[in-house]
């Protein structure tokens, strides 16, 4: 079993959202230990991004730092649209190696230098979401690929 944890700076506020992530939360029981993190995201001005920026990667800092004892140190990676991509079948493969697992879902002005410097990054896609809509398609491509792992029909 996969043992996953996903961080990200912001709640769901909308239900569609809400709906859609339990979902694949449901879904992903028998495959995936899985936790959802979230950590209050930074407000901010046109003046003060930067700023909130440096707020943010504190918080994944102290959040990292504080449940990185004891067991098996998980592998940690940043969800970035610059980060390395993978189709599904190799996502999948990719998943099997690297259990347990930090995935990093960052905020609306994405990660401080420091992080990106500290931790690799992988691609949902070149493009940028919403951090609502990146969770949801994370929780999606877990479900995929946890079913192309144990054979399930819904890859094709």
């Amino acid at each position: 079993m996969l043992d996953i944890t996903i961080i990200s700076l912001g709640k769901m506020k909308e239900s569609y959202w809400q709906e859609a992530a339990a979902e694949y939360i449901k879904r992903l029981r028998p495959y995936i230990r899985l936790k959802e993190v979230e950590l209050a995201p930074a407000s901010f001005s046109k003046d003060t991004k930067e700023k909130a920026k440096e707020v943010e990667s504190r918080r994944i800092m102290d959040f990292l730092n504080k449940s990185g004892s004891g067991k098996e140190q998980p592998a940690v990676y940043l969800l970035a649209e610059r980060g390395r991509e993978y189709d599904s079948p190799a996502l999948a493969a990719w998943l099997e190696n690297n259990s347990p697992l930090i995935l990093i879902i960052g905020g609306a002005l994405g990660f401080s230098a420091e992080l990106y410097r500290r931790y690799p990054q992988i691609s949902l896609s070149p493009l940028t979401f919403p951090h609502e809509l990146a969770r949801v398609v994370v929780l999606e491509q877990l479900y995929r690929a946890a079913s192309i792992l144990n054979k399930k029909e819904y890859h094709y």
